[in-house]
């Protein structure tokens, strides 16, 4: 008999699981080396990739975006695929910049002159916290706006103890000292149902960045952000795009040279069992050699001894895995790794996507004119605010068509209101919208403006609306659960305070780890991949891609291949 081939079982087939399969089934001079396998817990391939249907419309359950499309391996995957382009309407988001309108509570329109100054000054904080430097050319005011981001900067360091804890803290700090220097402008903003303070206004817009920012990162407090991480990520150059035959058609690309049976589904890993002492060559006490250190015991009580395993599970999973009553890794994951798990952030972002219903309108025109909008609100303490708006829709920055004149609106949630969201009922969901968009959108009766009226800078309502809140109406709704499923637990990972890039960087390291004594190659019996392992482009599915090769990659020079 030849000798066994080694057993590698990776276990997840989303971006990363299956970005290593790929690497090791195609690398030339490995196909024969390894005996390969994924194991998928779910039903279906792609992990927190998930392309589906909605109203005749191709949207995104999961990951959306390719961010930055210069050195992207997922742009140049889309590219060699044909995948840029569809027939088929799809998520393509292109109808931002022309038809968007900012909207505070109580339906008033506000002014881009109200808006976009808190816009460019929210745009160069974060530059600042991302470590951006100032563009050659930038306007007088977006120089005097980054030399108060400086100011913040040096007021949270003193205030702090020589540090800055979190994003959070930085950009209240910056809206303050934003505040200090305009402070003689604080007039009443007159329109709609209710009147609005400009400061208030202003901190309401610059509440709305905030929660986009959320979704960007998945804190759902942006005070659980670290700010000295913030550096670290890396963006790629280029515009942000989504994918036009979908996401799922990067997954099937990958999947597709795989043999038939290599990936199984519906294969759930209920303990990894491993040998943290154990090395080639060492007798067990049963008297048999290990040639296999490593046993996975799936849910359906069958077993599979491997010789190395890529585990390409969430953060959210790995949280779970190593709480005292999971038993996930027998035995328990060494301290390094545990701390790290632990402390490094998790949370949670559900889309919410809601297709209009043509039967209010008799015309069927009423798409054309569904704006973009962005939604400013009042604080959750104050007494103005309008109780019919629920507390989830709250933290939510806008509702917009997912391309232009679709009929067919998306609504992004984080944190607790993502949470909130999966718990609703589909009726729940269209009466909390719609309860928001009445105090957003009704208008009282409005007065006659002339074309010729100059717009006011003072946030009053600049023309008569077509597109009433009291005519919206919703056919159906769909949303996605990334919170509760209990395969993800979560939808991506960020650099909580408390953390760093280090806890990164050791989620990367294989167990069990080189002994620093005897200089003992490892035996790499447990391999870590996945967005949550990749120091500066985690939360992403490049970021996932690239883990997977790293870790395919590890395998490879363990046997010489590479």
């Amino acid at each position: 008999m030849g000798a066994k081939k080694p057993r590698v079982v990776i276990i997840g087939a989303g971006m990363a699981g299956l970005t290593a399969a790929h690497r090791l089934y195609t690398c030339a001079g490995s196909r024969d080396l390894f005996e390969l396998c994924v194991v998928e817990g779910g039903t279906r391939i792609g992990g927190r990739i998930n392309t589906s249907e909605f109203g005749g419309d191709r949207i995104e359950m999961g990951a959306t975006w390719i961010h930055g499309i210069g050195g992207s391996p997922v742009h140049q995957i889309a590219q060699e695929i044909h995948a840029l382009d569809s027939d088929q309407p799809w998520e393509c988001m292109d109808g931002f910049l022309d038809v968007s309108k900012t909207l505070a509570e109580g339906g008033l329109e506000v002014s881009p002159c109200v808006v976009e100054p808190i816009s460019t000054l929210f745009k160069l904080l974060m530059d600042f916290a991302q470590g951006k430097l100032l563009e050659d050319g930038a306007s007088s005011e977006e120089r005097e706006l980054h030399n108060l981001a400086v100011e913040a900067f040096k007021v949270c360091e003193s205030n702090n103890g020589g540090k800055v804890l979190s994003v959070g803290s930085f950009l209240r700090q910056g809206l303050e000292t934003y505040r200090d220097m305009v402070k003689d402008q604080d007039e009443e903003v007159q329109g709609g149902h209710g009147n609005w303070r400009r400061g208030s206004l202003e901190e309401a817009i610059f509440a709305m960045h905030e929660n986009t920012q959320r979704t960007y990162t998945s804190a759902g407090d942006l005070l659980t952000l670290d700010f000295s991480a913030e550096s670290e990520y890396r963006m790629f150059p280029g515009e942000e795009i989504t994918i036009a035959r979908g996401y799922s058609s990067i997954i099937e690309s990958l999947a597709s040279v795989l043999p038939h049976g290599l990936i199984q589904v519906g294969r759930k890993v209920r303990r990894i069992e491993w040998h943290p002492e154990v090395h080639q060559g060492m007798i067990l006490g049963n008297g048999h050699s290990h040639d296999r250190p490593v046993k996975l015991h799936f849910c359906d009580d069958s077993v599979m001894s491997a010789d190395h395993v890529i585990v390409t599970v969430s953060l959210g999973v790995l949280k779970a895995g190593i709480s005292e009553d999971s038993g996930l890794f027998s035995p328990p994951l060494p301290t390094f790794k545990t701390q790290a798990i632990s402390r490094l952030g998790f949370g949670v972002v559900n889309k919410l996507f809601l297709q209009l219903d043509p039967a209010h309108d008799p015309k069927g025109n009423s798409f054309n004119n569904f704006p973009v909008l962005q939604m400013a609100f009042h604080r959750s303490d104050l007494k103005m605010r309008h109780e019919e708006i629920p507390w989830w829709m709250r933290r939510t920055a806008s509702l917009c068509p997912i391309y232009h004149n679709s009929d067919v609106l998306l609504s992004w949630f984080a944190g607790e209101e993502a949470l909130q969201l999966e718990t609703l009922t589909d009726e729940e969901i269209i009466a909390g919208i719609s309860s928001t968009i009445n105090c957003l959108l009704s208008q009282p009766e409005e007065p006659q403006v002339k074309s010729s009226t100059p717009k006011l800078c003072n946030g009053n309502v600049k023309s008569v609306h077509r597109f009433v809140g009291s005519d919206v109406k919703f056919e159906k709704v769909l949303k996605s659960r990334w919170g509760t499923d209990p395969l993800f637990l979560g939808s991506y990972s960020y650099v909580a305070v408390g953390s760093s890039g280090d806890d990164l960087d050791m989620m990367a390291k294989p167990l069990p780890r080189e002994s620093h004594e005897t200089g003992t190659s490892p035996e790499l019996q447990i391999l870590f991949a996945g967005e949550a392992t990749h120091r500066t482009h985690y939360s992403t599915t490049h970021g996932a891609y690239f883990s997977g090769i790293r870790e395919a990659d590890r395998l490879l020079q363990h046997y010489d291949c590479v």
